[in-house]
């Protein structure tokens, strides 16, 4: 057996940030060989960020990716990085197909490169192209059909033989992982970008565990961390023995490198010529071999002494499950704030729960010194939610500013009154809702902010919500979060902060009340909606399992109830497609996961 050792960096790339994202390799590279590293691995397209959606069909981009590949392996060597075996993923494209109709321009290819001694090695693309769920990857991509092998010889003389393949290769049978098998490579390294979604980090471990135990090579799995618009990557990097057993396991939500010493065997005699192997699904990959120099660590300034992995982590903690959501969260909203130039946030802070919770994962995420609140009462408001937002701000130090909107209403009424429009009712309710989003708007063009959106999941579900008022807004926190999932992670945060021996963000007041919109006298959700414990079970069931009117009474749902809501959710969907983007933490979001019809008279029918 030989001794490798390997790091997988787990880090934040930006969609069309190439320097930036080089700058990032460079760095994280310098840093991986500083503990000695022979090789390491970043996530699937480190150099352009992921997903790139419709730039990849973009001539001009293609090629600035495959220059900016070849410009970072220069000023790695140039840097004294050049003996280090760097594997990233980056965008290149297909040059021997002719353009036709049902291939995507310019034959782009999700690809991966092994940078060393200054130039790129081999290259190769993903082979099983995911179009599922958020990912649409026969629209952008061709697949690949080549699995590299590189060999790597070591100081002791001997040589150890590692293959690549990328990301959905893992999760889809034969392909990469069967042929790594006839590849007889010892260790599979795979760049990744897997969003986030509710329990799938051990969904995650045990794919990685069986699939090294099929390709019968230690296998290590790099995976992006940070927001992108509506997806979160939560790290999370795996690496595991070929027997399966778990090695090192980087954290959620963190940039980090993580090191580790594999033994893997030694390669046979001569590397093997390139040869066409049946991938076990219908398709023919072709094994491609290349050499190595001998080089290591000597060839790296600094790591003539590199810091070890003794007594270093190696397994990170992992989150409970409302610590995870929470993180997944506060970075959707760090990332698409900073990412995109904002440097603040203006949220409508009303005393309920919904926006308290928009209002403290904003302070998480950018702090609260940039974290701005409008209160704005109305003529229902209670006192109770105006004191109950007044606390907050104080707990938390946010930057607040009241704004009556009664008199702007009684101007709206006024000036409508001719039409006849009515003084109570839904349009005066909704009128008071958009009075608000006109307020918000105004102080958002007015200073800069970027304005929150505080409405949840049941909400957008139900159609709960007012166009032009509550809906108006640039990125929804909470968009993906079911209101049960609202009080629970409420009261989660407020017992960290009690943990940690500080003030709880959230005012109990604000996570015991009855939920209202206060938009007229007496107003209670219940009055529009079923109780959320009751509403939350079916929108999962209805939602995220796709669950017909049938399947949902047979699995214990009223029948009066079920014909009721799926109305709502289904009458609902024009204001969902125009709700702003919000971070994915389920299995199916509003937004890349669900895409229904707007115009659509389909309904569901009664069951006989």
């Amino acid at each position: 057996m030989t001794l490798l050792r390997i790091a997988l960096a787990q880090v934040n790339a930006t969609v069309g940030d190439l320097d930036g994202n080089a700058e990032l390799i460079v760095e994280w590279t310098r840093r991986a060989a500083a503990r000695g590293a022979r090789v390491v691995v970043f996530p699937e397209m480190m150099l352009t960020g992921y997903p790139v959606e419709d730039l990849a069909l973009r001539a001009s981009f293609v090629e600035a990716s495959i220059a900016g590949l070849h410009a970072v392996a220069a000023r790695l060597a140039a840097e004294g990085l050049g003996g280090v075996a760097v594997v990233t993923g980056y965008l290149d494209r297909r040059t021997d197909l002719a353009p036709r109709t049902g291939l995507p321009a310019g034959a782009p290819l999700d690809a991966a490169a092994l940078l060393h001694g200054g130039r790129v090695v081999i290259t190769s693309a993903k082979h099983h192209l995911p179009n599922y769920g958020v990912f649409d990857e026969f629209r952008y991509f061709v697949p690949g059909d080549t699995l590299p092998v590189f060999r790597l010889p070591t100081k002791g003389g001997e040589s150890v033989e590692i293959a690549i393949a990328i990301c959905e290769d893992l999760w889809q049978d034969g392909g990469p992982v069967a042929v790594c098998r006839r590849a007889g490579a010892g260790l599979l390294v795979v760049p990744n970008a897997s969003p986030y979604e509710r329990g799938k980090d051990d969904v995650r471990l045990d794919l990685v565990v069986r699939r090294a135990r099929e390709a019968g090579a230690a296998l290590a799995y790099a995976n992006m961390i940070g927001g992108q618009d509506e997806l979160v990557f939560d790290g999370d990097s795996i690496l595991v023995a070929a027997d399966g057993a778990l090695i090192a396991r980087g954290p959620q939500f963190e940039e980090a490198l993580v090191v580790a010493d594999l033994d893997l065997p030694a390669a046979p005699g001569q590397p093997a010529a390139d040869q066409p192997v049946d991938a076990e699904d219908g398709t023919v990959i072709t094994i491609r071999r290349v050499t190595l120099p001998l080089s290591g660590p000597a060839d790296v300034p600094g790591a003539e002494q590199p810091e070890g992995v003794e007594g270093s982590r190696l397994v990170w903690p992992r989150l409970s499950d409302p610590a995870e959501v929470y993180a997944a969260l506060v970075t959707g909203v760090r990332d698409y704030v900073r990412k995109n130039g904002f440097r603040s946030v203006i949220v409508a802070l009303s005393g309920g729960i919904d926006s308290a919770l928009t209002a403290t994962i904003a302070a998480d995420a950018i702090g609260p010194s940039n974290v701005y609140v409008a209160l704005m009462p109305s003529r229902y408001s209670s006192e109770g939610s105006i004191t109950d937002a007044e606390d907050l701000v104080k707990r938390q130090g946010l930057r607040a500013v009241t704004i009556p909107i009664a008199a702007m209403v009684n101007a709206f009424e006024k000036e409508l009154a001719p039409t006849g429009f009515p003084e109570t009712g839904l349009p005066a309710e909704n009128l008071q809702a958009r009075v608000r989003g006109v307020v918000l708007m105004g102080l958002s063009n007015a200073d800069g902010h970027l304005v929150l959106t505080t409405g949840n999941k049941s909400e957008l579900a139900t159609g709960y919500s007012t166009l032009y008022g509550d809906s108006a807004g640039g990125f929804g926190p909470i968009k993906d979060v079911l209101k049960t999932l609202v009080w629970e992670l409420s009261r989660w945060r407020n017992e960290e902060a009690a943990r940690a021996g500080g003030t709880p963000p959230i005012p109990e007041n604000s996570i015991t009340k009855p939920p209202s919109a206060e938009l007229s006298p007496g107003q209670m959700d219940t009055d529009s909606l079923p109780p959320y414990e009751v509403l939350d079970a079916l929108l999962d069931d209805y939602v995220e399992k796709d669950m017909g009117t049938a399947e949902l009474i047979a699995a214990g749902h009223d029948p009066e109830l079920v014909e009721r809501v799926v109305r709502l959710v289904d009458t609902a969907e024009y204001k969902r497609r125009q709700y702003p983007p919000g971070p994915k933490i389920s299995q199916k979001n509003f937004g890349r996961d669900r895409r229904l019809p707007i115009t659509n008279r389909w309904r569901e029918p009664r069951p006989s």
